[in-house]
């Protein structure tokens, strides 16, 4: 079995709709969608953690030379790219988290039309690098030499 994390950030897919601009009616079907999903996950037993995060607004940045740590409410991406949570899934393959992803994705908007919204999936690493050669081979896989 393996662990993925599936992050949903604030890009609305086809939505173009901001959620404070939908009905009251509107915003329940999503979030019972999500109920619903949460709900068949565990009783599947593949759902290890869900969590909702606080706005980009209520963010803080962190930086320390090892002494006093500095903490600042930005630099910011745009608010669509900021994390607004998570599930992390235990599968049996990759094609698994892929379908609870695309379910994840159609999470209805306004007029209960699918929304389409990107959902990052991420296998969780079984084991952190521990030495020079892992975290180079790390590297590679994440993305080149930096």
């Amino acid at each position: 079995m393996a662990r993925y994390l599936l992050g949903v950030d604030f890009q609305g897919g086809v939505v173009d709709t901001p959620m404070e601009e939908w009905t009251p009616e509107e915003v329940q079907a999503h979030l019972d969608y999500y109920g619903a999903l949460n709900d068949e996950l565990v009783a599947s037993g593949e759902l290890v953690e869900s969590t909702i995060l606080t706005g980009p607004d209520l963010a803080k940045i962190v930086t320390s030379d090892g002494t006093a740590p500095v903490v600042t409410d930005g630099p910011f991406a745009e608010f669509k790219e900021w994390l607004a949570g998570y599930l992390i899934v235990e599968v049996d393959s990759e094609e698994r988290a892929l379908e609870i992803a695309a379910k994840v994705s159609a999470v209805p908007g306004p007029g209960g039309v699918p929304t389409q919204q990107p959902i990052h999936v991420r296998r969780v690493m079984d084991d952190a690098p521990s030495d020079s050669e892992e975290m180079s081979a790390f590297l590679e896989t994440a993305g080149g030499v930096r």
